[in-house]
């Protein structure tokens, strides 16, 4: 039985010549080799042979003051390693130098993260394509430490665990379960979804803040509960029904909420309310990914009772005029605000009728 190799691979048909290889080729020549047998013996086109003879020739000369010619690999080495060093794509870093202030301003001062600042000014025109970086390029010179923004003030970049498979069987369950909740609300198509939950400061004896995300436009509400409670968070979902009015089911035709007691009372509220799974925050992943924008300001541990209303409103706007990619660079607050009036015009255009 004959062994054939069939190689799917095909060889390099260009490699530059080695250090080893120049010094075969000095050694050749000492013996009386041309080029051409030269070339032959290392396998190499007689014009590489050629141009590493001039690149690697040097003048020398005799005791006696008179000059001659010899090839050394040594000189033909370091000939070629400079002008490889002037190879590659040249850094944009001075070309792009405006845009690379203007990064770390909004990075460091608006919080923004790499992305949303080049995809932001690529919208706004702000800058043309010549004089600014690409994301991946911002996050290199970042690595690099070509600018005064480090790791350290990129949040999001840091190891992510990942999602846990299967689900656990509830052991409480306040109402549907999100296994019920219909596939329009899952695609984000249709305005109205909002995820709900609660975000802490201290450990005891303090306050809490609300927060819901509505899933198409990612608009983000803050507010501020009493306490972790039923009845506090009852309070705030009759303070939206009284700043909605006749608009509130439209507003809000669905909430999905984890199975804190917190939220026990929420299926009375008139609109459809699921709830996730145990131990399954990713399945109200808009919600928990904006909590995460929260914590920047209000670290894990700071007390809620000490920020006011305005704090929390600063929060909150932070959030909402914050520049996202999913959303073509659009701000939360500007498809919120779209959204809002054409339930507007809708609803006085049926009060006329």
């Amino acid at each position: 039985m004959v062994l054939t190799k069939k190689y799917t691979t095909s060889s390099r048909t260009f490699k530059h010549l080695s250090e080893f290889e120049r010094g075969q080729i000095y050694a050749l020549l000492k013996e009386g080799y041309s080029q051409a047998e030269i070339a032959k013996k290392l396998g190499r086109h007689r014009s590489t042979i050629s141009r590493e003879i001039k690149r690697g020739t040097t003048t020398q000369k005799r005791s006696d003051l008179t000059t001659y010619e010899t090839y050394f690999p040594e000189t033909g080495q370091a000939v070629y390693e400079k002008n490889r060093s002037a190879c590659g794509r040249k850094l944009k870093a001075l070309q792009a130098e405006a845009f690379l202030k203007y990064a770390e301003k909004k990075i460091l001062e608006d919080k923004w993260s790499p992305d949303v600042v080049v995809g932001s000014a690529r919208i706004s025109g702000q800058f043309d394509k010549d004089s600014m970086v690409c994301t991946r390029t911002l996050y290199n010179y970042i690595d690099q430490c070509l600018l005064k923004v480090r790791n350290i003030n990129l949040p999001l970049k840091t190891r992510r665990k990942p999602k846990k498979t299967g689900s656990r069987k509830n052991k409480r369950l306040y109402g549907k379960s999100i296994s019920e909740r219909p596939q329009t609300v899952d695609e984000r198509n249709e305005f109205g979804h909002w995820e709900i939950d609660t975000v802490i400061g201290k450990r005891t004896g303090d306050q809490a803040l609300l927060t819901l995300t509505e899933r198409k436009t990612r608009h983000n509400l803050i507010m501020p509960l009493e306490s972790k409670c039923a009845e506090a968070v009852d309070e705030v979902i009759n303070q939206l029904k009284k700043q909605y009015g006749p608009l509130f089911t439209q507003v809000f035709k669905s909430i999905t909420a984890d199975n804190g007691s917190e939220f026990s009372n929420l299926d009375n509220i008139g609109i459809d309310v699921y709830f996730t799974h145990p131990y399954s925050a990713w399945e109200r992943g808009t919600n928990e990914r904006h909590n995460g924008l929260i914590r920047r300001f209000i670290p894990k541990g700071k007390a809620i009772r000490d920020l006011t209303i305005d704090q929390i409103e600063s929060v909150q706007n932070w959030c909402n005029h914050l520049p996202r990619k999913i959303l073509g660079y659009k701000t939360p607050a500007q498809l919120f605000e779209q959204e809002i009036q054409q339930l507007i015009e809708s609803y006085q255009n049926k009060q006329i009728a």
